[in-house]
């Protein structure tokens, strides 16, 4: 199922269990996909490419992708 919810640097934190600025910096390195949508500067991705993104990133260790 595919979910089109957008999720914030937040979202994202929450999801993999880090604080908001650490999403912020793997962006500025290039380590987070690019986002889905901008919106008044601020960039957003969909819950499944967040979600992808964690199922393949190097030392994921087996962690679930919810």
């Amino acid at each position: 199922m595919t979910e089109r919810r957008l999720w914030s640097y937040k979202e994202i934190a929450a999801h993999i269990k880090v604080q908001p600025d650490t999403v912020r910096s793997y962006r500025k390195h290039g380590l987070l996909p690019p986002p889905d949508h901008v919106e008044g500067g601020k960039p957003f991705w969909y819950a499944d490419t967040v979600r992808a993104w964690v199922a393949s990133r190097p030392g994921n260790r087996g962690r679930r992708a919810d």
